[in-house]
């Protein structure tokens, strides 16, 4: 009787992800803590990476991607689960400014001003802080 009333509510919020030919979607990197995929690791990693779009169906959940060059060694075929998909905003488009580099991509810090001076007293030390 409680797996009949658990189904029931399962069958209520249980909906299968279809995507058509053309869609855009993002693509989850990690799918558990911890695993590092596509070469993103770190806390702040992003959890999807940006929009591919979807160049065949293989069966009922599985599709294929359009991949760049860049992600040649990963197989180009994902589980549905793998997969959001992709609602298009002006705020994800960055506009490339020309940024000039010096020869050796060095750059030289100016301080402006000095705001605030601090001595902060350890057990054996004083280590002066300045908030420049």
């Amino acid at each position: 009787m409680a797996q009949s009333r658990q189904k029931s509510y399962s069958d209520k919020r249980h909906h299968d992800l279809e995507f058509m030919v053309g869609d855009k979607v993002v693509l989850k990197v990690s799918p558990t803590k911890g695993v590092m995929r596509f070469g993103k690791k770190g806390k702040l990693s992003p959890r999807f990476i940006r929009p591919y779009e979807i160049i065949e169906k293989k069966g009922k959940v599985a599709n294929e991607l359009a991949l760049p060059i860049e992600l040649s060694s990963v197989h180009p075929v994902f589980h549905v689960s793998m997969l959001r998909k992709y609602i298009y905003n002006e705020s994800h488009i960055i506009p490339a400014d020309i940024i000039e580099i010096k020869e050796g991509l060095t750059y030289e810090e100016l301080p402006i001003e000095i705001l605030d001076r601090q001595v902060r007293k350890l057990r054996t030390k004083d280590i002066a802080w300045v908030k420049v």
